[in-house]
């Protein structure tokens, strides 16, 4: 086998990165996110290249397809908001989170995975650029590493916010997966909510807003 394979070889300790989004079915922007996370992995770009021979991709593109296929803006078929039923899906009116999340605890429960971070992309019906949400944690090392990612998102990414990103634990965002996930995964693992505005951003240093497009969500 290819040495581009070598992490996929049974037995190898695998570092996995899950990858969710739509599940909110009326935020369209987060499917072109996640299109744009696909094609570049996929793609010939030497970074890509690095990324699959050190990591593995676990991406679940629509978490609510019921919804999306019938218009719905925020619920299920049943009329959930399965964004906050993570922490006890049901098999039979959640079966979309249940399956995704029986998969990460097989994977947390398995010495050969290191599930590195977990990320849920959404869209923003009022606030602009990208920006993430994280955990709060009362470690403070951890709480500064956990800064990490967005702080390098923002200084790679032109539309990226850091200033927009928080860290929070809400009472009401309990049952979300990045609250629930970021509480059941070990130390190592970080947990985000990604966040794309529907409609523009603002480029650093300037004032002039510039409307977002499929193709600018797909790079973002």
């Amino acid at each position: 086998p290819s040495s581009a394979a070598e992490n996929l070889r049974p037995g190898t300790e695998q570092k996995v990165v899950f990858i969710t989004a739509r599940v909110h079915p009326g935020e369209t922007p987060s499917s072109f996110v996640c299109q744009g996370i696909i094609d570049f992995l996929v793609s010939q770009h030497p970074i890509a290249k690095v990324l699959r021979d050190h990591l593995v991709f676990k991406i679940a593109p629509m978490l609510n397809p019921d919804g999306v296929y019938l218009g719905n803006y925020r619920c299920s078929l049943m009329g959930f908001d399965l964004n906050r039923h993570w922490a006890n899906p049901s098999p039979w009116a959640h079966p979309t989170l249940h399956g995704v999340k029986q998969l990460v605890i097989e994977m947390y429960n398995n010495p050969k995975i290191n599930l590195e971070f977990y990320i849920d992309i959404h869209a923003h019906s009022t606030m602009m650029n990208g920006f993430m949400y994280g955990n709060i944690f009362e470690d403070e090392e951890k709480f500064q590493r956990q800064a990490v990612f967005p702080k390098l998102l923002c200084q790679n990414a032109e539309d990226f916010s850091y200033s927009s990103t928080s860290f929070n634990r809400d009472a009401v965002k309990a049952g979300t997966g990045r609250r629930f996930l970021g509480g059941l995964l070990n130390d190592t693992s970080y947990c985000y909510t990604l966040e794309v505005s529907f409609y523009s951003y603002i480029l650093r240093g300037l004032t002039s807003v510039v409307p977002y497009t499929e193709e600018a969500c797909i790079l973002l």
